[in-house]
Parts: C-alpha cells; structure tokens; sequence
C-alpha cells in the first residue's frame, strides 16, 4: 500500500510539471479569445519563448532575466498578431498561422546558431541551470496531496493565478467589459467599451502567457533546448480552451488530463513495455482528441454554448 501511495504521488508530481506550460497557455488563449481574437500562434509563442528563456539564462545565469525575456518575446509577437487581426482586420486564422510558422522557424534559426563554438554553434540538446524543485517542509511528506507541494516555482504560481484568473473574469467590472467585448462588441462599443484597445491588451496577455509557459519547457521541465521541444503543446493549450469551455479554473483538469497521460506514457516506456514508443508517444493527444470529441457531442446535446459569440470575427465600429 505504502509503494502504492508513493507510485501515486510521483506520478501527480509529474503530471503537474507537464501540465504547467499547458495551463500558463490555455490560460493565455481562454483571455485573448474572451475579447473575441482566435489565437493560432501559441505554438510559435511558446518556441520562442523557449528558445530565447534558455539562451538568455546560458550566457547570463539568470533565471528570471530568462523569464522576463521570453515573456517579452511572447507579448511582441501576439502584438504582431493584435495589429493585423484588429487594426488592419485580417483574418485572424491565417495571422495565426503566419505566427506559429515564424516562430518555429526563429526558433529553429535561434537553436541552431547560439552557443559555445565547441558545439559546433547550436544550443540544440543543451543543457542548462535550471528552476529546483522547492519542497515545502512537512506537506511535501503527505501521501498523494504532497505532490502539490514539491514543485518548482514556476509551478508554484499557478496556484495564485488560477483564482487570481477565475475572480477577475467572473467577480469584477473589468472581467465583465470582457466578456462584454467577446460575445457583442457593437454593444459594448455603444456602452462606452474601447474595444480595440481590449482586444489588443487580452491579445498581449495571452501571448505573455504563452511565452512564459515556453520558459518553463526551458528551464524547469526540460531544462535545455532541443528542436521542437513544445511538442505541440501550443496546439493542445487551443484545445483545452474548449475543453475548459473557456474557464480558467476548468483549464487546469484538461491540463492535468494531458500531463497525467503524458506522465503514464513515460512510466511504460521506463518500464520496458513491448508497446512501441511510437504509439506511447501519440497516447496524449489521441486522449485530447477523444476528450475534444466527447465534449462537442456532450455540448451538443444539452444544447449549451461557451465560445465567445464574436469569436473570431473582426470588429469595425461603425460612423455615426
């Protein structure tokens, strides 16, 4: 029994430290398309938040320096993606898409030519210094729930931002302005609501968000760059919006559901299973696509609806 509780723990340890940049994203995503922008760029965000979180940290050995960079890096670039979608109204799909491509290819270009000469001038499967796991001293000994509190404080944080996230989007005027702009931005324009400058903050926002869940692929959950190393997880972090039905606290059981497939599929693999790691490797995504599935049917039949109603759509306000 006691294996039992320590085997238990161990894998909710892991499955939050894989669901961490997954949260810090979906949330990012659950802001930005609350304000009615459809962002398609968190994959290329992230890699580039990865990429520059770690090459900041190698050459300066700073931490924080690596997160504020990556966060910045994430911000710039969902400002590309708020000036063509709500300034110049491009299509918000194809300005998603213009962004994911950039940012895999700037961090490829990135992992390929910083770092020491002796490594040929490529960061790529380097490693570096790294955000510890912090153990919280008598609660980290609990059987199960312990694994809440030996993580590293990247992880740490979510357990202020989930509330922090849920009250503001729920409980204040802000939040309300919103949601307001999200579901009938002609309506909250006419309220008083400057719309573009809303979309234009939550678009920010979410890409912060999406660049700081980058850092921590770098420098927390796999300290190091390698090629590709989100895995497409930005791409995940867009499901779990729907799985979340567009609530920050929701998001974090989607996020656990893939960090928990994640973290079995690993165990398999360390326990020499004749199942091939191909097919280990596709576990969590088959398992998201499965989730995604049951949830449009389920949603469907009871009829109710979550998604933002101007979702997608761009906003012109019109001349009196």
């Amino acid at each position: 029994m006691i294996e039992f509780f320590a085997l238990l723990t161990q894998l909710l340890s892991t499955t939050l430290r894989a669901g961490t940049s997954l949260i810090y994203a979906t949330v990012g995503e659950i802001y930005t398309e609350r304000s009615g922008i459809l962002n398609l760029g968190l994959e290329g965000m992230m890699l580039t938040g990865a990429v520059t979180a770690f090459a900041t940290v190698y050459h300066t050995q700073n931490l924080w320096l690596g997160v504020l960079v990556a966060t910045l890096v994430g911000m710039l670039m969902a400002t590309i993606h708020a000036f063509l979608t709500v300034t110049m109204r491009a299509n918000q799909v194809v300005s998603g898409l213009s962004i994911t491509l950039f940012g895999r290819g700037l961090a490829s270009f990135l992992g390929e030519r910083l770092g020491p000469a002796s490594n040929g001038g490529s960061l790529v499967g380097m490693r570096g210094p790294r955000f510890s796991v912090i153990e919280i001293p008598g609660l980290s000994q609990l059987p199960v729930v312990g694994a809440l509190f030996e993580q590293d404080v990247l992880t740490y944080l979510l357990y202020i931002l989930i509330p922090l996230a849920t009250f503001y989007l729920y409980k204040t005027r802000n939040g309300l302005n919103l949601r307001a702009v999200g579901e009938d931005p002609q309506t909250a324009d006419a309220a008083g609501i400057d719309v573009p400058r809303t979309r234009y903050l939550y678009t920010i926002l979410g890409g912060a968000l999406a660049g700081f869940g980058g850092a921590h692929l770098s420098l927390a959950y796999v300290p190091g760059w390698t090629e590709n190393i989100t895995g497409g997880r930005g791409w995940i972090a867009i499901a779990l919006v729907i799985f979340a039905m567009w609530n920050p606290a929701r998001a974090v059981l989607g996020a656990i559901l893939f960090g928990g497939i994640n973290a079995v599929q690993f165990r398999l693999q360390a326990s020499g299973t004749t199942i091939p790691a191909a097919y280990l490797n596709m576990l969590p995504y088959l398992t998201t696509i499965l989730v995604l599935v049951v949830m449009t049917w389920w949603e469907n039949l009871s009829h109710r609806v979550g998604a933002p109603a101007a979702l997608g759509k761009a906003y012109m306000r019109e001349e009196k």
